[in-house]
């Protein structure tokens, strides 16, 4: 059987930009090549409603219940399309949204999150919390960071939520 061809599978990927004030919770990964960061989140199982990966993947990445913030807002889309190691990759189409916590529920968040590995092995993430202003600065994925710093005020309106696609032109996989 042979592998399938680059990017002919599709698979969703729901994220969350948890806002605490101007802060945002970001996942911080440390690997040979650098840091780089992502939002809290995770793919869709199969027959998943989007809503209920994003409960699922906030519960296991932060220890964050869904009722203890507020209503999900889908803020972006974008499309990824990136050469990386190992089987033929697939497709992956990020949504993004946007919920706000109070510092008291921050306090009670996990501090690290445990990536699996296809070896059995784990990989932690630490959870880090930074002006989202500085979004733009820092190696983030998927390439939100531009918009997320764009924004006037954490709760302001985004406009278009389709962002420009994620390809092998404008992003090196690490």
């Amino acid at each position: 059987m042979t592998d399938p061809a680059p990017f002919s599978r599709v698979k969703i990927r729901t994220g969350a930009l948890v806002f605490c004030g101007d802060d945002i919770a970001l996942i911080r990964r440390d690997r040979p090549t650098g840091s780089h960061y992502t939002p809290p989140g995770g793919n869709v199982d199969s027959g998943e409603d989007l809503l209920d990966a994003l409960r699922r993947e906030l519960a296991e990445e932060l220890r964050l219940n869904l009722d203890d913030a507020t209503q999900p807002e889908l803020c972006w889309i974008q499309d990824q399309r990136v050469t990386r190691p190992g089987p033929p990759p697939p497709r992956k189409i990020h949504m993004i949204f946007r919920l706000h916590i109070t510092p008291n529920v921050r306090t009670q968040l996990a501090t690290v999150e445990y990536d699996e590995l296809p070896d059995g092995g784990s990989e932690p993430g630490i959870i880090e919390w930074l002006n989202y202003r500085k979004a733009a600065a820092i190696p983030l994925f998927p390439l939100i960071g531009a918009a997320v710093s764009a924004m006037p005020a954490p709760d302001a309106t985004v406009g278009n939520p389709l962002l420009p696609a994620v390809t092998d032109a404008n992003y090196t996989w690490v």
